[in-house]
């Protein structure tokens, strides 16, 4: 009662004042007038079922007021098309659902090619370099920038994005390249992996207070030499982080891969990167094409984004820019050939969580609300309304009698409690307007893909609006 009467007298002095004309500025052309916060004021409930509306939102909130109760509450789980796997991943409090897609498609690769039973790569192993890598990326990047001024874009973008759990495929190929990979059991999960928001948020303000260093070294004239040597110094400060937190990684180990009975295939001593040789054995950089749709620029054209990559010896990521058809087709050849993919989209969107279904008519919030959201998909892109958020395998499409995709199912990094069985199935209409980039083996990619990749990249800034890191 006390915060009704306190917001009524607070609108009365606010309609006194501008009556009276103690907020003077308030009679410009583009404010809100007295007239018209009386407009707003008519449109308060009458009605006993529109009070009854507020009311039940008060003490609920909108979100079951949206759902759709005239949509199928199921769907049908069976597709024409579906690469087998075994097993399912769970990032719990972490943002590397990138991280957990790309090992989760190289690891049903493994499992297929050796006839092994389920099978995980370490997450912690290869999320340990990663950050390290980040840090050192950072670093660089603020070496270089160093004769810019501190309120620079590029110089602000930096330092409000130091690093992040979040990432995409081009931090699977520069890592596992470059450091191997390593089975689950050899550098399991720990609190830190599982949840990374206070290591991540330690690391970040090492980050900063060593750029800051840096660019005062660096005004005062200290040699590129000493701005290096402070950088390592920060490097070894991050690389004791991530010890105290993720563990030690191993150099060496002993590992036996089991059939799908238990029995042991082999039994062979390994380095991370012999391991990697071994049960992948392929250049990811150079076998793999990010196909990406963004409406809001001109399709059959190559891009790159600034400082969008893991390592600063690495590669900024390059992708080719679709329409949405020929990006299903480059998907469905894959999957026909029994090989999932690397897939992102706008999770969040029109997700009934509970159920597993992404789906257009999932909500209704025209009935609510007396007015729908029809932005179209290149404006939600321009307005930052939409954007790729999360990661999972693409591993299934149904087809119809004419070869039309219907629906896809996606094998998700959450759990197996949740969604489908740890699964997500999305209508064909949602995949069209939330799919934002796949990642194919080239082997399934056009002629056109192809050529378009031997053209120079148009480069775009880091703070790009479609390029948030998958991270939910």
């Amino acid at each position: 009662m006390r915060s009704i009467l306190t917001t009524s007298l607070a609108l009365s002095l606010l309609l006194s004042g501008l009556s009276s004309g103690l907020y003077a500025q308030s009679s410009q052309d583009g404010a809100i007038t007295p007239k018209f916060l009386e407009e707003l004021r008519r449109s308060e409930p009458t009605t006993p079922t529109e009070k009854a509306l507020h009311n039940a939102i008060a003490v609920q909130g909108m979100r079951d007021f949206f759902v759709n109760n005239q949509r199928p509450q199921t769907i049908d789980d069976t597709f024409s098309v579906e690469v087998q796997s075994s097993g399912i991943t769970d990032q719990k409090q972490s943002g590397r659902c990138w991280l957990f897609t790309g090992l989760n498609v190289l690891r049903a690769q493994l499992m297929t090619r050796e006839k092994s039973g389920t099978f995980f790569f370490s997450q912690n192993y290869s999320f340990f370099w990663d950050q390290l890598e980040k840090a050192n990326l950072f670093l660089e990047g603020i070496i270089e920038t160093r004769k810019l001024a501190v309120d620079d874009k590029k110089v602000v973008w930096l330092f409000q994005n130091p690093i992040g759990d979040g990432g995409q495929f081009t931090g699977i190929s520069d890592n596992l390249i470059k450091y191997g990979v390593v089975p689950a059991e050899v550098m399991p999960e720990t609190h830190s992996s599982n949840d990374t928001k206070l290591m991540g948020k330690m690391i970040a303000r090492t980050l900063r207070q060593s750029g800051i260093k840096i660019r005062k070294a660096a005004a005062k004239g200290e040699s590129l030499t000493q701005l290096r040597k402070l950088k390592e110094t920060c490097l070894k400060q991050v690389y004791r982080l991530l010890s105290l937190n993720l563990g030690v990684p191993p150099t060496s180990f002993s590992y036996t891969l089991k059939d799908k009975d238990g029995k042991a295939i082999s039994t062979e001593t390994y380095t991370p990167q012999s391991f990697y040789e071994r049960f992948v054995g392929v250049d990811l950089r150079d076998q793999f094409v990010m196909l990406m749709n963004d409406p809001s620029r001109p399709f059959y054209k190559v891009y790159e984004i600034e400082y969008d990559r893991h390592a600063y010896d690495g590669k900024n990521w390059t992708y080719v820019n679709l329409p949405m058809d020929e990006i299903k087709q480059m998907a469905i050849a894959s999957l026909k050939d029994n090989t999932m993919i690397y897939y992102s989209c706008d999770v969040g969107r029109e997700l009934s969580s509970s159920k597993g279904i992404a789906a257009l008519d999932n909500y209704d919030y025209a009935s609510l609300l007396g007015y729908p959201f029809d932005m179209d998909k290149a404006e939600r892109i321009q307005t930052f309304d939409s954007g790729s958020t999360h990661a999972m395998t693409l591993k299934a499409v149904d087809l119809d009698a004419s070869g039309k995709p219907v629906k896809w199912k996606v094998e998700n990094s959450w759990g197996e409690k949740s969604g489908v069985k740890g699964h997500i199935i999305m209508t064909d209409a949602w995949f069209d307007a939330y799919t934002f980039r796949l990642v194919v083996n080239k082997k399934y990619a056009t002629q056109k893909v192809l050529d378009l990749l031997k053209t120079k990249p148009v480069q775009l800034p880091a703070w790009d609006p479609m390029f948030a890191p998958d991270a939910p």
